[in-house]
């Protein structure tokens, strides 16, 4: 799931240019340097699995959800994630990659992520939805401002809001506002979301050196400035949890 909201390019540019510099200056998707090439479909293939996950554990939302406009509102936006997986499976293949094959480096790492933040109820898988993978998204846009214009174009129009942010967002507050004891917990469960979303990240963009030059280029200590970076997406999680109306429980240790 891509639920941070609007598609928009990231807010880390200083003078309103993105952080990789113009178009000018981007990387060609398949130009003649294999890694940024590689890098670029490393991103596509991270973010298809990706969008692919949301399918599924949004369908399975959908069949959880007790109120069938709850229903209705999930599979509509399980439908909008697997449009987006087409749109990058067929970008893939464009680029005459194997979309599988691009994909297949990031199912354990996805996967694993999932299962160590599988929520406790209703409630907590909004949470995760808009908490966790609002951070993935931040992320996503980071990388995509670093690209050739076609790429990111597709990456933005993929991380668009399906709607589903408003709907955890008014969801959570009612549930806090009929009961103010549940924000605590959520703070809580936010608070452990963040951290394993960039821990994720971070292991990620290590092991896959041509995703971490697209990111940092050949500067040396290459970790040190991902680890900037992450650090600087942690900006917007207040944001978030002040929208879900859990601000002032996140500052309680």
């Amino acid at each position: 799931m891509t639920l941070s909201g609007p598609a928009r390019r990231s807010e880390h540019a200083a003078d309103g240019e993105p952080p990789g510099g113009s178009p000018a200056s981007r990387p060609a998707a398949a130009g003649p340097d294999g890694a940024v090439a590689g890098g670029v479909l490393d991103l596509l293939g991270l973010l298809a699995y990706a969008t692919l996950s949301a399918f599924f554990r949004l369908s399975e939302d959908a069949a959880l959800a007790e109120s069938l406009p709850d229903k209705t509102a999930l599979a509509g936006m399980a439908v909008a994630e697997f449009g987006h997986f087409q749109q990058l499976r067929r970008r893939l293949e464009e680029l005459q990659a194997d979309p599988g094959a691009a994909m297949q480096p990031f199912v354990q790492a996805v996967d694993a992520f999932h299962a160590r933040t599988a929520p406790a109820d209703w409630l907590e898988g909004l949470v995760k939805a808009y908490v966790g993978d609002g951070i993935a998204a931040d992320f996503y846009r980071t990388i995509a401002a670093l690209l050739d214009p076609q790429t990111e174009a597709l990456v933005l129009e993929v991380l668009a809001d399906t709607g589903h942010s408003d709907f955890v967002i008014a969801t959570v507050r009612a549930a806090v506002e009929s009961d103010p004891r549940v924000a605590g917990r959520l703070a809580l469960w936010a608070r452990r979301l963040v951290g394993e979303a960039l821990g994720q990240a971070q292991r990620v963009a290590a092991e896959r050196e041509q995703l971490a030059r697209l990111l940092v280029g050949d500067r040396a200590g290459q970790l040190g400035e991902i680890g900037r970076m992450f650090a600087r997406l942690t900006d917007e999680h207040g944001r978030r949890m002040a929208a879900l109306g859990l601000a002032s429980q996140s500052n309680i240790s």
